[in-house]
This record gives structure tokens, C-alpha cells and sequence, in this order.
């Protein structure tokens, strides 16, 4: 597994990065030798770290986002790294097929936390909508408007499909999408 590190407001000693090398050696044995995992440590005005792992395997994608009081990187670490495992589990039979099968566990639950797999992802309501064209400032009025969290869109600019959303750590976020031919 290649590693690649990004730190924001914090300098990162190699202690923390031969730590967190060990913690996420342990998810090796569910991917391929080509993953990548790129992690990013920030720590905040109130001494509140944030670790931010992300795992891209072919075209499985795994991230983990985990805030620790105190500085404490290395609880951080631990957790996004046990979220990440988590997910895992929880989705293996559909992920079987992206990443390592043989790095599964036997059918009989032998891990140190109880994880039950998702059987089946029900939708449980379809929502049915005209996508207008607009800027992105009104569709971020609209959300806002609205009171949600995210809000799908047409871009007036190049008729692209849109998506912008409230970021946990403030501000918004735009995705655009492409399309394939």
C-alpha cells in the first residue's frame, strides 16, 4: 500500500506516521497491492485533531473522517481506521468483488466488535423532481431555503448536472458531474 500524507496546521513527526502506517497495515489483507491511502491530520483553535483517511483500491473508494480532544492523533487514527474496517464488514459481499475476497473472515463473526451485514440497501422513498438550470448561488439559497444538507441541479452555465452541499467544517461544496460517452 503507497501512503500519502497532508497535514494542515499541524507538523507530523514520524512517530504518528510509522503509527498510522501500523494501523492501516492492518487493512491490507482486504485490498490489492495497487491501494493508495492518503491521509490528512489537522488540528483545530480548540486543540481538537482531525484525522481524514481516504483508501482507493480500483474503483472502491473508502474514507473516514474522526476528531479527537486533546491532540490525541493517534485516537484519531484509531478510529477512523476501525470505521473504515467497519464499513468493510458491513458491505463485504458487495465489495468482495472489488477488493481481495480471500482477506474476509470465515462467515462466523471472529472480530472484536459486532458488525452485521447489510442484506439488502432498501430505499424506503423515491422522490420524483424537475432539475431547473440555475447558478450556483441560487441553488445554495434554495438548499438554504429549503433547510437541507444538499441540493441537486442544473448548471445555467453548461447545462451540466450539479450538486451543492453544507461541509461539516463549514462553507459549501460543489460537485459537478461529467458525462461519459
Amino acid at each position: 500500500m503507497k501512503y500519502t500524507y497532508a497535514c494542515k496546521k499541524v507538523s507530523l513527526n514520524d512517530s504518528i506516521k510509522a503509527y498510522t502506517e501500523k494501523k492501516i497495515a492492518k487493512l491490507e489483507k482486504y485490498f490489492r497491492e495497487d491501494t493508495t491511502a492518503f491521509v490528512t491530520f489537522s488540528v483545530e483553535k480548540d486543540h481538537r485533531c482531525t484525522v481524514e483517511i481516504t483508501v482507493r483500491s480500483g474503483a472502491a473508494l473508502l474514507r473516514a473522517q474522526t476528531e479527537a480532544p486533546d491532540g490525541d492523533m493517534r485516537g484519531a487514527v484509531d478510529a477512523a481506521v476501525g470505521y473504515i474496517e467497519r464499513q468493510i464488514l458491513k458491505n463485504k459481499t458487495r465489495l468482495s468483488k472489488r477488493l481481495r475476497s480471500e482477506g474476509f473472515p470465515p462467515p462466523a463473526p471472529v472480530s472484536d466488535f459486532d458488525v452485521a451485514e447489510e442484506k439488502e440497501f432498501a430505499v424506503v422513498r423515491t422522490k420524483r423532481f424537475a432539475v431547473k438550470p440555475m447558478s450556483t448561488e441560487e441553488a445554495i439559497l434554495q438548499m438554504n431555503l429549503l433547510d437541507h444538507s444538499f441540493f441537486v441541479f442544473r448548471s445555467s452555465e453548461d447545462d451540466s448536472l450539479c450538486i451543492v452541499y453544507r461541509r461539516k467544517s463549514g462553507g459549501y461544496g460543489l460537485i459537478v458531474t461529467d458525462e461519459e460517452d
